[in-house]
């Protein structure tokens, strides 16, 4: 008589709903940058006898109330967007994480003052503070790209610092320290497989947070201006004319939902 293990295997690769983020994101990627390559039609050139009308085959997205071109100015307003997000998350991921482990190996005076900081920080709300900065400099996408890092590298610093205290008090990371090994390896070797995934996660959900915080601050025109090709802005001029060209107006609204869903199924943990 034999006896079999009857532990289940545990699931390999990626998860179904990362590897569908994945797919919908690389698509609105190709949208957005082929143009680029291939050349196309100019966002900001008019025609008013265009003006509204559906899409065609020789335009398959249609034409805004000024006659430009949907298609030219979408894939124009998703590399704006996309652009802001990803420096965004990243300017604000690199010193979070650095932060947070420099406060959980040190302690003290060093983990009070960073951690004061992050608390100021989170005391004013953040769409107040990217309203303040895109005050000072109307008109400018680089405000909004601080304004939304200022916001988003405190979420980074308190994980990491959280996750990182018990790691660098573990047997493992003290062996380490006794054989030699300096702090570059300590946290390439101990921290950062266990940081990986959470950033992933956070990282994700971040820049899908920033896509949503941009389009908001355009809808009530004050991140990008008109004429630049804006999710939000657009979303805001094309309002007035839902019921003559209702496809116009859904088109930025469906860009934004599938930017914020690829982002969420990236970001989103597998299930044991």
């Amino acid at each position: 008589m034999t006896f079999t293990d009857d532990v289940p295997p545990r699931a390999t690769g990626i998860p179904v709903r990362r590897v569908i983020g994945l797919a919908i994101l690389a698509a609105l990627l190709l949208f957005a940058f082929l143009p680029l390559v291939t050349g196309g039609p100019d966002p900001l050139k008019q025609s008013l006898r265009l003006s509204l009308q559906g899409p065609s085959a020789s335009a398959w997205f249609g034409y805004d109330h000024l006659g430009r071109s949907m298609q030219a100015r979408l894939s124009a307003a998703l590399r704006l967007s996309l652009g802001l997000a990803l420096l965004s998350v990243v300017t604000a991921m690199v010193p979070g994480v650095l932060l947070g482990i420099a406060a959980a190996w040190r302690g003290g005076v060093l983990d009070e003052m960073i951690g004061g900081i992050s608390e100021a920080f989170m005391a004013l709300p953040g769409l107040l503070l990217v309203l303040m900065l895109t005050a000072i400099v109307p008109d400018n996408a680089m405000m909004l790209y601080l304004g939304i890092s200022l916001v988003l590298w405190v979420e980074y610093f308190r994980l990491t610092r959280a996750l990182a205290r018990p790691l660098l008090l573990s047997p493992s990371v003290e062996a380490s320290g006794l054989l030699g090994f300096g702090p570059w390896y300590i946290v390439r070797r101990h921290l950062w497989p266990e940081l990986a995934p959470m950033l992933v996660t956070v990282g994700s959900y971040g820049a899908a947070s920033a896509i949503m915080a941009i389009a908001a601050l355009g809808f009530v025109s004050v991140g990008v201006r008109p004429p630049t090709p804006e999710l939000g802005a657009m979303m805001i001029e094309l309002l007035p004319y839902y019921e003559e060209a209702p496809h116009a107006l859904l088109q930025p609204i469906a860009v934004i939902f599938l930017m914020v869903l690829a982002l969420q199924l990236i970001g989103a943990k597998e299930k044991a």
